[in-house]
């Protein structure tokens, strides 16, 4: 399950873990003009962990998930 909310300056997507258990912590991403930033709740030390790609990055992993395996670098 997921939800799409729109806020004024990002586009916020939260994934619900559904399923058979053991299951995971929600992960939300935000995507902002100029970075996509994923969070998700570590409730080993009850902190939010946080990383933030960048649209290239972004870009590359998008185009990462229909490749095989190997090293490649995208014309922009």
């Amino acid at each position: 399950m997921f939800t799409i909310e729109h806020d004024f300056d990002a586009t916020v997507v939260t994934l619900v873990d559904e399923g058979e258990a053991p299951l995971t912590e929600d992960v939300t991403i935000a995507a902002f003009a100029e970075c996509v930033t994923l969070e998700q709740l570590d409730p080993r030390t009850d902190t939010v962990q946080k990383i933030t790609l960048s649209m290239a990055q972004l870009q590359d992993l998008a185009a990462a998930l229909d490749l095989p395996e190997g090293v490649y670098r995208l014309k922009r």
